[in-house]
């Protein structure tokens, strides 16, 4: 029925337009742009009522069945400024696409990711001025859908509301590029094979919380998940996929259906191929990276995704015993991963992958 699905615009009023926040003081998702995405689906229609339209809250009947059965899944992506004015997005058709994933797996409807593709520029487009200029500052992208039909009773829902919302923002973590401490867990389980762990619904999160706020507690900044079952086998990292440097060879656990499959973890392992590091994608647990730490092969460690891009790991703690990574510094293949990324999303040099999407 998208076939024939056209997107409307109703701009904000001058008087209800936001002030925009001072670059240097962003932070992290507290503050939303001038505009949003939306549209809806039922069995009906399919998907129809889009639009660009002013930011607004939305009315939900308590009923609406993403708050007793937790049908909600988003993606996040950003958008850039060059200093020429330019505005890039990241790789954002593959976000769309692994929201399709997400849907399936949870018995919501797909996106038709043309049109939404379509929609997300004209946002973007319109809300331009909302893109920080400041160096490492973007603007964070969200895209989400939500089971808004009120009724009760586990089943799939009959309605459901898209929406992409937008916020300029700063580094993600305080420690900006600094190397960041990570908490190992043996206690909490984030997910399962089989489970919803590889689809970024809001269910995952939730599941996470009571284990970052105990690695908070501890003065660490994420947490470092093992597998459900063996409690030894790394998974990702609470926001980010991980990569271990031992003995010059960049090593991150396979997509085995408990693992986001991040779109930064796909990018960095094509920039460091292509470098000529060897990459492998196979199973580490705890015990061998440990042991790499122990006989000096564990060059370095770092995080991948969209909020942070790149997050160099300069410690963990696992079993109340600290392991410093190369000296709690920042490694020379993280440090290029960054740089390299930055420039490619910012314009800055060649583009060999085709990762990025013009605005305007």
């Amino acid at each position: 029925m998208w076939e024939n699905l056209e997107i409307g615009l109703e701009k904000a009023d001058p008087a209800q337009l936001k002030v925009k926040p001072a670059q240097e003081n962003l932070g992290f998702g507290a503050h939303f742009t001038d505009h949003m995405f939306l549209m809806e689906w039922n069995r009906q229609k399919g998907w129809h009522n889009a639009k660009v339209c002013p930011y607004q809250p939305f009315v939900l009947d308590p009923a609406a069945m993403v708050f007793h059965y937790g049908q909600a899944i988003f993606e996040g992506l950003k958008a850039y400024k060059n200093e020429n004015g330019q505005i890039h997005l990241f790789r954002p058709q593959d976000n769309l696409e692994r929201m399709n994933d997400s849907a399936l797996r949870l018995c919501m409807p797909r996106l038709p990711v043309e049109k939404v593709f379509k929609g997300l520029k004209a946002l973007v487009y319109l809300d331009r001025d909302w893109i920080p200029t400041l160096p490492g500052a973007t603007l964070y992208i969200r895209p989400t859908m939500i089971a808004v039909e009120a009724a009760l009773g586990v089943r799939p829902a009959g309605h459901y509301y898209f929406f992409i919302i937008m916020s300029p923002v700063g580094a993600y973590y305080r420690e900006g590029f600094s190397p960041t401490r990570i908490f190992v867990t043996d206690t909490f389980v984030r997910a399962v094979k089989g489970g919803v762990g590889h689809v970024k619904t809001a269910g995952n999160y939730a599941a996470s919380i009571m284990a970052a706020e105990e690695a908070h507690k501890a003065g660490y900044t994420q947490v470092l998940w093992l597998d459900a079952c063996d409690r030894k086998s790394i998974e990702e990292v609470g926001t980010s996929n991980i990569f271990f440097m031992i003995a010059d060879e960049l090593i991150t656990p396979p997509l085995s259906g408990s693992i986001l499959p991040g779109i930064t973890r796909d990018s960095v392992i094509q920039l460091a191929r292509r470098r000529g590091v060897k990459v492998t994608e196979r199973p580490i647990t705890i015990d061998e990276v440990i042991a790499a730490s122990a006989d000096g092969s564990l060059q370095e460690a770092f995080g991948t995704g969209t909020a942070a891009v790149i997050s160099p790991v300069g410690e963990f703690c696992y079993q109340n015993h600290k392991y410093l990574v190369n000296n709690g510094a920042t490694g020379p293949l993280a440090q290029w991963l960054f740089d390299e990324l930055q420039a490619i999303q910012n314009g800055l040099q060649p583009d060999p992958f085709k990762w990025i999407t013009r605005v305007g």
